[in-house]
């Protein structure tokens, strides 16, 4: 009986450090994916941005374009 006890005393610590090991590396894993997951949703946040950046930017060249005429016109009746 005493042999069971040592073997049992051997083997739940040696069970208990592999355990926790594993779930160290099942953890850092599992961080890692969520990171990937946030840099690609910020990218796309960063495309989505620039693209919306550009479009305002094209906006306001038309709009300054089109006062210019204006301005013209006006200029032309005084």
């Amino acid at each position: 009986m005493s042999e069971d006890t040592f073997l049992a005393a051997l083997f739940f610590p040696c069970a208990a450090v592999v355990i926790v090991f594993f779930m160290k590396y099942v953890s850092a894993i599992l961080q890692a994916r969520v990171r990937l997951g946030q840099d690609e949703a910020y990218r796309a946040i960063a495309a989505k941005a620039a693209a919306a950046q550009a479009e305002t930017a094209a906006a306001l060249a038309e709009i300054q374009t089109q006062l210019a005429a204006v301005t013209k016109i006006l200029k032309a009746v005084e």
